[in-house]
């Protein structure tokens, strides 16, 4: 079975390569079992992004549903899965918070197009160079950063105001809100991130994110807990995709939110080819970094037409799904059919989730992003300890994009140094 390693870099969808390899009826069957583990896992997954992002949660779903699809379709990956991403909600919940909704749909818009134009344009290869350093420090960064903003609901506090966006005057915020703590809330929360991490342990095959949100919900609702739900804070969910439309586009508009814009697509090319270059460790397979950038971008704007946020590669769905045993891109794709038959099926029933429930979720996946061995390993050499303290520092105290910008900086910086070194030593 070839690689793909002799057409890596061709502009052409591996759906396209699946068809014309012949596709029957046992390859069928393997992917949609695939897809529908997939879709279990990302169900709760995708609401809890959105509401993390401060968004309500039936954009996550329109986002893995679109997005979802899209990159399956299109992209230069057997396995990727696609749709809104833990890495993500810090990005989208600052640009939300700045600029609205209609913001956001206007910066994932545009970062989509910024995806497909440095996909087009041949850099794929060039983001892949992005010291490992500087990703350890920014996805560590991120994690810690997920974390604070889950204390809120996990421990059900009320703050006077709105919570701020900034990691200190967060955590003295919530400090100060802790009075207002929910215990029943907060039990319910880390209920549920215990039992994720037990069952992962002990049964990793099992969907232990639905099985513990669903456990969740039904517990609060036969014992009426006092506990905030999604349906409290947003309403019923919607049964169906919105009719896609421009998101509100005027040129001071356009320049206002660029710089996210640049950040989404940077963080998105970054973790879509992650993702991608985890599925090939996993398969033996390679992908196609150009046309799987051009795909991320397609998705993007997608998701925006159809008021979702931002989508990249998923590492943790798209391992989910080589695990699952999917042979093709038809598994993503039946992914997100299987998401949109439960919106058009069964969305009244998330009203009843408890968002400390979700909030538990996305504890784990900040503490499954965290890269703690990897982090603790390379502050062991001053040079590699000292990008990754860089980028981790100012991801956490500034922005994401600082924090990469510092890191590839000093990294570029030491790089020379040490070249100026060796060529000093042969004078």
């Amino acid at each position: 079975m070839p690689n793909g390693a002799a057409t890596a870099h061709r502009y052409k969808p591996k759906l396209a390569t699946t068809l014309k390899e012949g596709y029957g009826v046992v390859a069928l069957r393997r992917d949609a079992m695939a897809g529908l583990t997939v879709a279990i896992l990302a169900l709760p997954l995708s609401m809890a992004i959105a509401v993390a992002s401060g968004v309500s949660p039936e954009r996550g779903l329109w986002t893995a549903i679109v997005g979802g699809f899209l990159v399956s379709a299109l992209g230069g990956s057997r396995y990727q899965i696609g749709g809104p991403a833990g890495a993500f909600i810090v990005l989208v919940g600052a640009t939300t918070a700045k600029f609205g909704v209609e913001g956001l749909l206007l910066t994932v818009l545009l970062s989509g197009l910024m995806l497909t134009l440095v996909g087009l344009t041949r850099l794929g290869s060039q983001i892949r160079r992005i010291p490992h350093e500087v990703t350890v420090g920014f996805t560590t960064g991120i994690a810690v950063t997920i974390l604070a903003s889950q204390i809120k609901d996990l421990a059900g506090l009320t703050l006077a105001g709105r919570e701020p966006g900034e990691l200190i005057p967060k955590l003295t915020a919530l400090a100060g809100a802790l009075p207002t703590m929910n215990v029943v809330a907060l039990g319910l929360g880390v209920g549920v991130a215990a039992f994720i991490l037990i069952l992962r342990r002990y049964r990793p095959a099992w969907p232990g994110m639905l099985f513990a949100v669903v456990g969740a919900t039904v517990l609060a609702t036969l014992l009426h807990l006092p506990v905030e739900t999604i349906g409290a804070r947003f309403g019923e969910l919607p049964r169906s995709l919105p009719a896609p439309a421009l998101p509100t586009m005027t040129p001071e508009m356009v320049l206002k939110v660029l710089p996210a814009a640049l950040s989404f697509t940077l963080l998105g090319g970054v973790e879509s080819l992650l993702s991608a270059t985890v599925a090939d460790k996993m398969t033996g397979r390679v992908h196609r970094a150009n046309m799987e950038l051009v795909a991320q971008g397609l998705a993007n704007v997608g998701s925006a037409l159809f008021g979702g946020i931002a989508v990249t590669g998923t590492i943790a769905r798209t391992a989910a799904n080589i695990r699952a045993g999917a042979s093709s891109p038809f598994a993503g794709i039946l992914h997100a059919v299987f998401l949109l038959a439960f919106m058009l099926l069964a969305a009244p029933l998330a009203g009843y989730i408890p968002l400390s429930a979700l909030a538990g979720v996305l504890v784990v996946v900040a503490w499954n992003m965290a890269e703690k061995v990897e982090f603790v390993r390379l502050m062991k050499d001053w040079r590699s300890g000292a990008i990754l303290f860089a980028t981790f520092g100012l991801t956490l105290l500034h922005d994401l994009t600082a924090g990469i910008v510092a890191g590839c900086v000093l990294a570029a910086a030491f790089a020379f140094w040490e070249r100026s070194l060796r060529g000093g030593a042969r004078t």
